[in-house]
């Protein structure tokens, strides 16, 4: 029994839909190491041809890419690579830079996840020189995490690789929640991805499978993240089973990415009316709520302890901010039950006080 009802504590918490169970169940595997599983094999083709990339590489996990790309770009001991303060693979990845790359983060406080030409061009001007680390890597994310589920404009991103590149720089995509930005705006993965040198998709986000992540980029970069990919423990054999539910998710699921952004955006406004709950409208962009929990007499652990009792999941990540994902299994009815929930934790709350 699950002990949460309403789950937005992340987007990977969704359950595989019956169909999808029943594709996993149904696919053909073979030996993924060996190149021989079929459904590994025609997923990995499937992404090359959505991201414009030459060659891919099947894993477990978002984490791992990241972590694989990183050893890959990264030539040298002590090599930069340059990220947002808000960066997933700086919070919330276990020292994989320092401890996997053997590289140095330098971090750009950029606005709500991106940053520009302007924030990194000293940097990478900097970084020459015998007893200077090079700036090897510069890494993004899109759409945002931490930084609100933002979206990188196409320019800024034209500007910031373009700057990496002649500087003899790489660039890597974390796209966790890429498909999420290409359902909002309109623009291709493809045409987001063509200025990477290595970039991958997840297909546990509002995509909705139970794991998986393809990495892709060039064929000779696909060549060394595979040497990366055994020495990690990423080899995988009978795949397919898994590569299945990715396949079900990018055939059935995409499509489905506007009315998770169409319902975070209703969960917001709701929200936004509660006078103890501090948040833009305009920055709600895609399925992310980032919110400032503003109450006289609760912090946002209290609130979300007391959500908790009521079977809804939410994260607190400080004593102001909470954050709420959207994804697949969120429904309707799931937004105004959370929306009810916040207003009579707050304002009951702010009756018991005064009352005392």
């Amino acid at each position: 029994m699950k002990k949460y009802k309403i789950d937005f504590f992340s987007d990977t918490n969704t359950n595989p839909s019956k169909r999808m169970r029943q594709a996993m169940c149904q696919a053909e595997v073979g030996n993924e190491v060996a190149g021989e599983d079929p459904t590994v094999n025609k997923l990995l083709e499937k992404v090359c041809e959505l991201l414009g990339k030459e060659a891919a590489v099947f894993l477990p996990s978002g984490m791992m890419c990241n972590g694989i790309a990183y050893r890959v770009l990264c030539k040298r001991r002590g090599d930069l690579i340059v990220l947002d303060k808000t960066a997933h693979p700086l919070l919330k990845g276990a020292g994989l830079i320092a401890g996997l790359a053997q590289a140095e983060p330098h971090v750009i406080n950029g606005n709500r996840g991106i940053f520009t030409v302007n924030d990194i061009e000293p940097i990478i001007s900097k970084s020459k020189g015998y007893n200077q680390p090079a700036v090897r890597v510069v890494s993004i994310e899109q759409s945002t995490n931490f930084g609100g589920g933002s979206i990188w404009p196409l320019k800024i991103i034209e500007d910031v690789c373009s700057l990496a590149h002649s500087n003899n720089s790489y660039t890597h995509m974390d796209g966790a929640r890429l498909l999420n930005a290409v359902a909002e705006t309109g623009i291709s993965a493809a045409e987001y991805s063509k200025h990477f040198d290595s970039v991958w998709i997840d297909f546990s986000k509002c995509l909705g499978a139970p794991m998986g992540a393809v990495l892709a980029g060039s064929r000779a970069f696909i060549e060394e993240a595979w040497y990366y990919k055994f020495q990690q423990g990423g080899g995988l054999h009978q795949a397919g089973i898994i590569a299945a539910g990715c396949l079900y998710a990018l055939e059935h699921n995409i499509s489905k990415i506007t009315e998770i952004h169409a319902r975070t955006k209703q969960l917001a406004i709701l929200l936004s009316e509660l006078s103890f709950i501090k948040l833009d409208i305009k920055d709600i962009e895609t399925n992310i709520i980032l919110l400032k929990f503003d109450h006289p007499y609760l912090s946002a652990f209290e609130a979300q302890a007391g959500l908790a009792q009521k079977g809804i999941r939410v994260f607190a990540f400080s004593d102001e901010h909470i954050r709420l994902l959207l994804h697949l299994d969120i429904t309707l009815t799931d937004i105004n039950e959370v929306f009810l929930a916040f207003k009579e934790i707050g304002e009951r709350s702010s009756l018991t006080m005064r009352a005392s």
